[in-house]
């Protein structure tokens, strides 16, 4: 740990990190964000290979000694900083004391998708906050892998990060330059390829079908326009979720759940 307290906002090493809130900044360092007790504390854990530099307030927060002692344990060096130099590095109106320089942790997509059962494939998924959850859902139903294909956000967009709440870092993710290129490489591992549509059959048929147990990704569309239908002729079913209520529709990462869910129960029955 660094003895020296960092207090100049308009130092190198600030500007070097609030950049990364910049995607082409991102892409030209080869590094991201990473915001917040939770998300450093499994950064720490489960990647500290991947981490430059944690910079930490000296506020006696509860998660601190935790922290601490983490960077301590994986040899990352830990720099004390004001609260006005964390506010400096990140977007939040209410920075949480703790950020981290982490290397690119995204894998290559026939390496996240080789051996796998369950995968989430988001395809034009724009929200940070909806592809964050979604990753934080299919880690918590125990998929094997997350691609972002075509024009999704990017994975490591801070409000991605925050929102995963440190499942980036449990399961491979990965980037696909097209959807098609996502099909390819999950139909390559032997999985099947099942849309999540309005128009696709009722998931109880599918369940009883038995057509939800097996090897299989999940394709989510676009929040406000779903998939298309190219993108749909390019799957192998569509299942849909009801709506018994008077609901207009459900929440892409609300409907992702159940369905991954679904699927994590299917395989785990048989």
């Amino acid at each position: 740990m660094s003895d020296a307290m960092l207090s100049n906002r308009q130092s190198g090493r600030v500007k070097r990190a609030a950049a990364l809130t910049r995607k082409k900044d991102r892409r030209a360092q080869g590094r991201f964000l990473v915001e917040g007790p939770q998300a450093v504390r499994e950064a720490l854990v489960h990647a500290p290979h991947l981490i430059e530099i944690v910079y930490a307030t000296d506020e006696s927060q509860s998660w601190q000694l935790e922290i601490d002692r983490l960077a301590d344990d994986a040899g990352v060096e830990l720099v004390r900083a004001t609260s006005e130099v964390v506010a400096a590095m990140t977007e939040t109106v209410t920075p949480q004391g703790v950020v981290a320089i982490v290397e690119d942790c995204r894998v290559a997509l026939a390496d996240a998708c080789a051996g796998a059962q369950l995968v989430a494939v988001l395809h034009e998924v724009r929200d940070p906050g909806n592809a964050g959850a979604v990753l934080r859902a299919a880690d918590a139903a125990g998929a094997d892998a997350v691609v972002f294909a075509g024009d999704s956000v990017d994975p490591l967009h801070p409000k991605v990060v925050r929102s995963t709440t440190g499942s980036l870092f449990h399961l491979p993710v990965a980037s696909a330059d097209t959807l098609e290129d996502a099909i390819s490489a999950v139909r390559e591992a032997g999985l099947a390829v099942v849309a999540a549509d309005v128009d696709g059959a009722e998931l109880a048929a599918a369940r009883e079908a038995q057509d939800l147990g097996g090897a299989m990704a999940w394709v989510f569309g676009n929040e406000a326009r779903g998939l298309s239908a190219e993108a749909l002729a390019q799957m192998d079913r569509s299942v849909r979720l009801p709506i018994y209520g008077r609901a207009e529709s459900l929440n892409l990462a609300t409907a992702a759940s159940v369905l991954l869910y679904e699927s994590a129960f299917a395989q785990r029955s048989r």
